[in-house]
């Protein structure tokens, strides 16, 4: 007989924000500190699923939570598991446009940098391993790899 231990977790959202206001749209990342790694790290805007929410929904308020950003356009361009040897837990990237600024609702404990920046910069920030965060580098390349799929629909 195996034993596995599985986390059981609710899912959370990842918001690929996108600027489309100059000819190479940019990305809006987050600086925060990551106790697990010890490091404050660049990374896409993202948080848990909570209960009774809905995807996008909770992609909604984590970005305006966070950033203060709001968005007329979200779509879904990814969902993967993000650790599935141990946890169920589901990522769902969610593509952001229309943004307008607002004011951030960070929690408590929520210490948060934001800026935007090209996507050609975050790729070869990701190449050189100075991007470690894994939801940033899957939904960045997916948008690297899909640079007018997000211009084709809102």
């Amino acid at each position: 007989m195996v034993r596995r231990d599985v986390v059981r977790h609710p899912g959370s959202v990842v918001i690929l924000a996108v600027d489309e206001s100059r000819p190479q749209p940019r990305v809006l990342l987050e600086w925060q500190y990551r106790h697990a790694a010890q490091s404050f790290l660049w990374e896409l805007p993202a948080g848990r699923i909570d209960e009774g929410e809905g995807e996008v929904a909770a992609a909604k308020r984590e970005l305006r939570e966070e950033t203060g950003y709001t968005a007329s356009h979200w779509r879904l361009v990814l969902k993967y598991y993000a650790s599935p040897g141990f946890v169920d837990e589901t990522m769902a990237v969610y593509l952001a446009r229309g943004l307008r600024r607002g004011l951030a609702q960070p929690e408590e404990d929520e210490v948060i940098r934001k800026r935007f920046f090209a996507v050609s910069d975050i790729v070869q920030r990701i190449l050189k391993g100075k991007i470690r965060d894994s939801k940033t580098i899957a939904g960045v390349l997916w948008l690297a790899r899909h640079p007018y799929k997000h211009r084709l629909s809102p």
